[in-house]
């Protein structure tokens, strides 16, 4: 008899929409890396790295950056250079700190998270104020707003640049550090056409994914001022993040740069089309699209978000199971249109066998 996991080894996934970090390097990438002219990023003397973390400081309009492994490095980083122990990180209740980071920031950084009760991942003035803790021995200092742009577990949504400012403001008024997870902030740029550093502005730290749909293998920026990224270095290599001819792999970002951002806009069209096409089948409900992101509830369907995704695999199509009815699927640049469209044939077959 053939195993289960032997089975599956046998599933050929053809369309890859379980999340954009699924984006493979493209024949140009592979060759700008092979090219990148290296040195010792620890010392400061890898040219790659020093023009990547530049670039990222201009298009973000912060003083300096530091290149990372991971996005959840940047956000265990922030947590420690901006709380104390038993200090408080106020974020929504989506944050990917909160769902999908090991608890690093309490783990490590000794913080603690208050979650807010937003709507598809954005909190309101309102909500914060109430959130933050009044001056006792008895509490926990409120010392971070985390705001995530985008929304991943809130449907890709965009955080409005006025409920930023108004946030952000308040948080300064009251000697808060802001900080941005920023892993899908260019998403949101492309979107809306408001710039990157116009977002990051209202923020003491920011950082950018280069992993999900920018196409890069590793890697992520964190930027701040000088002084936190003084700080920023200290804790990357006690978190053993030190690296030395990083520019292999941070050539890749600042390709990714120079090549994939406003192709995310084609992203974002696939989102729709696929939203679209699903909101045509009888027994699936979809949410607006704003980004790259679909999600879309299949309870109507009188099946589980697990059985809709294995049987969808067997088909070769892979998306994700989120909540206890719903189901994500993410474009990026790896997908083509017709994918999309085969994954629709796809998922309508899905359908159809379990009608």
């Amino acid at each position: 008899m053939v195993g289960t996991a032997e089975i599956q080894n046998k599933i050929h996934i053809h369309t890859n929409l379980f999340s954009d970090t699924a984006t493979m390097p493209t024949p140009g990438m592979r060759q700008f890396i092979a090219n990148a002219e290296v040195g010792d990023e620890q010392k400061g003397t890898d040219p790659t790295i020093n023009a990547l973390t530049k670039k990222v400081c201009s298009l973000l309009g912060k003083e300096d950056a530091i290149f990372l492994p991971s996005g959840t490095m940047c956000n265990l980083i922030a947590s420690l250079v901006h709380c104390s122990p038993g200090d408080e990180i106020i974020c929504d209740k989506t944050a990917h700190t909160l769902h999908y980071e090991a608890g690093g920031s309490g783990a490590i950084a000794g913080a603690t998270t208050y979650p807010l009760d937003g709507i598809n991942g954005v909190f309101t003035l309102e909500q914060f104020e109430t959130a933050i803790r009044p001056a006792s021995r008895y509490f926990s200092r409120s010392r971070v707003v985390l705001i995530e742009q985008t929304s991943n577990l809130g449907n890709g949504s965009i955080w409005p640049l006025k409920s930023i400012e108004e946030i952000c403001a308040r948080a300064a008024e009251l000697g808060i550090a802001r900080h941005m997870d920023g892993a899908r902030l260019m998403n949101a740029v492309v979107a809306t056409g408001i710039s990157a550093s116009t977002y990051a502005a209202h923020f003491d730290s920011v950082w950018i994914d280069f992993t999900k749909n920018l196409g890069a293998p590793v890697g992520a920026v964190l930027a701040g001022s000088k002084e936190f990224i003084k700080e920023a270095w200290n804790h990357k290599q006690r978190l053993g993040g030190a690296m030395r001819q990083a520019g292999i792999i941070g050539a890749a970002a600042l390709y990714a740069l120079d090549n994939n951002i406003e192709r995310l806009k084609e992203d974002h069209d696939n989102a729709k089309f696929l939203a679209t096409g699903l909101a045509e089948i009888k027994g699936i409900s979809v949410e607006p699209v704003e980004t790259n992101m679909v999600f879309f509830d299949v309870s109507g369907l009188g099946i589980t978000p697990q059985e809709f995704c294995q049987k969808l695999e067997t088909k070769g199509v892979q998306v994700g199971a989120i909540w206890p009815s719903w189901v994500r699927a993410v474009t990026h640049l790896s997908v083509s249109r017709a994918q999309i469209e085969e994954a629709l044939e796809m998922m309508q077959e899905v359908v159809n066998d379990y009608r």
